[in-house]
């Protein structure tokens, strides 16, 4: 069985595909965006429609950064801990 890094190292493990929120307002929210932006294609026309995907994309684009910089600092935060746990240290350089 490979340790941990070796499948992190491999691309094995990639936890923006494995992560799925625990909410119970998850699905239901994203089902409702799905309607609405189906709903929206109906009202708009082909173009207006195009540059709604646009700004859509764009704001996922977004999210992803926001979202990969919070599991970034999430992991710092952990090891910090842990560091000053082990050690002992209160006080460490950032």
């Amino acid at each position: 069985m490979k340790s941990i890094l070796e499948e992190l190292f491999d691309g094995n493990i990639n936890p923006a595909e494995l992560i799925i929120p625990r909410n119970p307002e998850y699905r239901p929210l994203n089902r409702k965006i799905s309607d609405t932006i189906l709903m929206w294609k109906d009202k708009l026309s082909e173009h207006d429609f195009q540059e709604l995907e646009e700004l859509l994309d764009l704001r996922s684009q977004s999210d992803s950064m926001y979202a990969e910089a919070s599991f970034v600092y999430g992991f710092k935060l952990a090891l910090w801990i842990m560091i000053e746990v082990m050690t002992g240290e209160t006080e460490l350089s950032h």
